[in-house]
């Protein structure tokens, strides 16, 4: 992602209280930090083919990822944002956004 977009989206993502920064991932590339708890943060990338996804670090040692979020190598910005925004973190596991919420499983 290139800096002008990461900041949008960086911008976009504080004005729905996401505690957002912008990272540099390499050179002239950039992604978004997402502060999740102390000392735990989401680091999303978007790198063109492979679309959105996001590696879960504690203290800078890997612990999850939220696995690549389906269409997302042509998201606008806007989805981008939708999609870091509204991704669920649990302790049972990363879930990305979904059009279809899974039926209820049977009781």
């Amino acid at each position: 992602m290139d800096a002008d977009r990461a900041k949008r989206v960086v911008a976009a993502l504080r004005a729905r209280e996401v505690m957002a920064h912008l990272v540099e991932t390499g050179v002239y590339e950039f992604g978004i930090r997402v502060v999740l708890d102390e000392g735990i943060e989401a680091l999303w990338d978007l790198d063109g083919a492979s679309g959105l996804d996001a590696e879960i670090v504690s203290d800078g040692v890997l612990i999850g990822f939220v696995p690549h979020v389906p269409g997302s190598e042509n998201f606008t910005e806007q989805q981008i944002v939708d999609s870091i925004a509204t991704t669920r973190y649990s302790t049972e596991g990363l879930h990305p956004p979904r059009d279809n919420p899974p039926p209820p499983s049977p009781a």
